[in-house]
């Protein structure tokens, strides 16, 4: 089978045609609701999907959610503000802080932290990062925290396994909080919510159940991360959203996704994603990609971990029958 670096260029204006189409019809016909609700954070994959609700609805069909708390970066809402004027659709900033101080979110999240550094201040910046990178060696998934001093010291630790799922547990509560939020919005419109997930967030894990999970449509979750900024091209959505780095927009210190969960940029995933996809021989794709043979095998296994790891994520609740 053929195999090239560009393998994932799509034609965006037929993707984008057939999308509003499939937007329309599950909106209005399967779900019966009158519009979208998007939450919209100065993203790539949320300015996409709700420009395609707009397409598919008209603009007066589809409301932004604006949900900022104390670790977002302030950038984030004004991206996301100058977005819905960009595409004329009416926005709501619901600043989420007060419901995460009434689940201890913060307090719970730091109290993890501070049994890794004892000195650790409320005042300090953090941020959790992947501490592996299958380019670079064997991948072993394990996570740091790192602790940023206002003078910007920064220090590094391991973060072991109890301080990791309390810290992200945690801060899992702002996912499922923007998502109340949401079907807050869409209850009281009869508008259906509008996932914001690509397939790389899906498939792969990078996403919290029930959080920005729960959707009652995900118009762009089969879409690699590459052709979704393809699809915002096309759309002509800002440059300045297009070139943004994606963020986790989690953490009071900010990381990249790529440092926090895939470790690969990109541009080197997803096109070495579709290949593991379509049994494309490590070899061939390493020439293609500029890459070592051992580096395509590690990053192959990375993705079948990865979503061996996060099956659960992806499973409808089990029942007895």
């Amino acid at each position: 089978m053929e195999f090239h670096k560009n393998i994932l260029q799509i034609d965006a204006a037929k993707v984008t045609g057939d999308l509003t189409e499939l937007i329309r019809k599950q909106i209005r016909q399967d779900l019966k609701r009158e519009g979208a609700v998007v939450g919209i954070s100065g993203g790539i994959d949320s300015t996409v999907v709700a420009a395609l609700c707009a397409r598919a609805l008209g603009p007066d069909k589809v409301l932004g959610v604006i949900m900022p708390e104390t670790d977002s970066s302030p950038d984030s809402q004004k991206l996301a503000e100058n977005l819905a004027r960009h595409l004329g659709i009416e926005f709501v900033v619901e600043n989420i802080t007060g419901a995460l101080d009434g689940f201890k979110c913060y307090q719970r999240r730091d109290e993890a932290i501070k049994e890794v550094f004892p000195d650790f201040k409320p005042e300090y910046k953090t941020k959790i990062t992947i501490g592996s990178n299958p380019l670079e060696g064997a991948a072993l998934n394990y996570f740091k925290v790192t602790m940023e001093k206002p003078g910007g010291e920064e220090k590094s630790k391991r973060l072991p396994l109890k301080q990791y799922l309390q810290v992200v547990a945690a801060s899992n509560f702002k996912q499922r909080t923007r998502m109340s939020t949401l079907y807050y919005h869409a209850e009281r419109l009869n508008r259906a919510v509008a996932g914001t997930g690509n397939k790389d967030e899906h498939e792969l894990g990078f996403f919290v159940k029930y959080g920005d999970g729960g959707a009652d449509l995900k118009p762009i979750a089969h879409l690699f991360k590459m052709q979704v900024f393809q699809l915002a091209e096309y759309l002509q959505v800002p440059e300045n959203i297009r070139k943004r780095i994606p963020t986790t927009d989690t953490y009071s210190a900010e990381v990249t996704q790529t440092d926090f969960f895939f470790g690969v940029n990109f541009d080197i995933l997803d096109p070495v994603w579709w290949a593991l996809e379509h049994d494309i021989p490590a070899a061939k794709v390493a020439r293609e990609l500029n890459l070592t043979e051992d580096q395509v095998e590690r990053i192959y296994r990375d993705i079948q971990q990865k979503k061996r790891n996060t099956a659960y994520l992806r499973l409808h609740p089990l029942e007895i029958e």
